[in-house]
């Protein structure tokens, strides 16, 4: 637990003083963004801030980073809307505690590291699809829209937006296009003071004093859009003041707020959007982590990151929260502000849960276009259009259609097809791949720059690559074709080949058989650990004349040279 690492390593005032700090400007940045996504998803605001204070501390103290901060991120907008727009609020908390149960049992499986192994292509192309996807959907607040419901898919969802655009209302957009312009330009004149609070700050001061100026004229805000239950049994509009309360998921409001009924079916339902948030959160947590340990030159446990993620994800549910995980940004906001420890990050909680209990009132003047200018600037961010449009000039076209794939599944579908879809297609290529670099070629004497050269009658065959599924039978197929006239001993050259695996093991005992049935000694040489070990497992043993195994390539020749004589007898005695 990175918690008990940094406590361990001599924490003292001075850094507790570093992490408050710290976690007061990533709560600063974070608390708008909670209830943004939170938007975004399609719950109230609220719900939001319960996931960032609550997930935030539980994965702050349990997780493998010491300076990571997660909470709602962009990426899980395309999963998470669906899914609360089918089955509610309830449905939502529902799905979030599946996934955090398959990353606990992933980060005690020690997944940790298996996650680095899918390929960037799949990554960046459902992260440019799902910025595609959030920046489109921020239209309607951004200018104002007059849509009565978005479609379920983004093409419809694309066409009703275009439809609408006549509906727009310029002090929105006005509002929205004064909040995006400043979150551009205050970087560079301050980053003592977080752009988003002075963005979100000059929308709201422009809203107040539009609606001030112009008769009859009202910016659409959070209060005039949200309300909740107060405990008199009265509504009352915005957030409320209370802290995250406990309480039992699916008894949360369902689809349309109505009744939410627990069954089994529904479950099914929600398990492939749980294991695509929790791969989701696998990959982002991951990928954050590896950005802090670069900046901040620390080093994380990603099984005990995969676990952090996982109990904060079971907690937040229990108290209204939904998927949470690593956000890079506040990360490196994090970084940035001179975090020393977990600390930081559970701080930046207790800030927004400190924040919801004094100033839930004031949040709920937050006008809906600086929220939305807000997230199309993290959309535009998390597109990395620039390494985008690098990898399409540069990369191979089997990772550009990858890429695209993950893309336009994205778009068109949604996670689940596309992180399927994507994580297939790159198994696919990678086998390919692996099956051009594993060989087996014929090697002469000269190439080997032996002490003695070999007898006639020895062929010599050097096998490259890993032997698995994917490669396998490609490297054996020379093999088949063998002359074998004349021939006595084939020696396999395994030095170069690092693992084999089941098919691998059947293609081999393919080929040697069809050669010892031919009349042909086999020796293996060189043999590495993994295949030797693989080989004594599936029963190979040594067979006087005819086969055998030597971890000692120059060992395994003088067997073959033995062989080669014995053969060479054999046929004059029978002469």
């Amino acid at each position: 637990m990175a918690l008990r690492r940094a406590l361990a390593s001599g924490y003292d005032a001075a850094a507790l003083r570093a992490d408050l700090a710290a976690g007061t400007v990533v709560g600063i940045v974070a608390l708008p963004l909670a209830m943004a996504l939170s938007i975004a998803c399609g719950v109230p605001p609220q719900y939001g801030l319960y996931t960032a204070i609550i997930a935030g501390f539980v994965i702050a103290l349990s997780g493998g980073s010491k300076v990571q901060v997660s909470g709602p991120t962009a990426a899980f907008v395309v999963v998470l809307a669906p899914v609360a727009a089918r089955h509610g609020l309830a449905g939502l908390c529902l799905a979030t505690l599946l996934a955090g149960l398959l990353l606990v049992a992933m980060g005690l499986a020690r997944f940790g590291r298996l996650i680095e192994f899918v390929p960037y292509p799949v990554t960046t192309g459902f992260t440019a699809g799902i910025a595609l996807v959030i920046g489109v959907l921020q239209l309607r607040d951004l200018f104002g829209l007059e849509v009565a419901a978005l479609p379920p898919h983004f093409l419809d969802r694309a066409w009703a937006l275009a439809r609408a655009l006549p509906t727009a209302r310029w002090s929105e957009a006005l509002v929205g296009a004064t909040t995006f312009a400043v979150l551009l330009a205050w970087p560079r004149l301050s980053r003592r003071v977080p752009a988003p609070l002075v963005a979100l700050l000059a929308g709201g001061a422009l809203a107040a004093l539009l609606s001030r100026l112009v008769p009859g004229l009202a910016v659409e805000t959070i209060a005039s859009r949200f309300s909740f239950l107060a405990a008199d049994g009265t509504w009352r509009a915005g957030i409320p003041n209370l802290p995250p309360l406990p309480l039992v998921p699916w008894r949360l409001p369902g689809a349309e707020g109505a009744p939410f009924v627990l069954s089994l079916e529904i479950v099914r339902e929600l398990v492939p959007a749980a294991f695509t948030i929790a791969m989701l959160g696998a990959l982002e947590s991951l990928l954050s982590a590896v950005v802090a340990d670069g900046m901040s030159g620390k080093k994380h446990d990603p099984d005990a990151e995969l676990l952090g993620q996982g109990l904060g994800n079971v907690v937040a549910p229990f108290f209204g929260g939904f998927a949470a995980t690593g956000a890079i940004a506040r990360t490196a906001t994090n970084v940035r502000a001179g975090a020393r420890s977990p600390l930081a990050a559970a701080w930046h909680a207790l800030f927004i849960l400190a924040a919801v209990v004094a100033l839930a009132r004031l949040l709920g003047y937050l006008p809906m276009a600086a929220l939305a200018a807000l997230l199309v600037q993290v959309a535009w961010r998390m597109s990395e259009a620039r390494h985008v449009a690098r990898m399409v000039r540069e990369a191979p076209r089997s990772d550009v259609l990858v890429l695209a794939s993950c893309f336009g599944l994205t778009v068109l579908f949604d996670m689940v097809v596309a992180v399927t879809v994507g994580i297939v297609f790159a198994a696919l290529l990678f086998m390919r791949r692996m099956a051009e670099v594993s060989r087996a070629e014929l090697v002469s004497a000269s190439e080997l720059e032996l002490d003695e050269p070999l007898p006639e009658g020895i062929l010599l065959y050097e096998i490259a690559g890993p032997l698995f599924f994917g490669a396998a039978n490609k490297a054996m197929t020379t093999l088949r074709t063998i002359d074998r006239r004349g021939v006595r001993v084939v020696v396999l050259d395994l030095r170069s080949v690092p693992v084999i695996d089941a098919t691998g093991l059947v293609a081999l005992e393919s080929t040697v058989a069809r050669l010892r049935e031919g009349g042909i000694a086999v020796v293996l040489a060189g043999v590495q650990p993994q295949p030797l070990r693989a080989l004594a497992r599936a029963g190979w043993r040594n067979v006087g004349g005819s086969l055998a195994i030597g971890k000692r390539f120059e060992s395994a020749l003088g067997v073959a040279r033995e062989l080669a004589r014995g053969a060479d007898a054999r046929a004059a005695r029978g002469g």
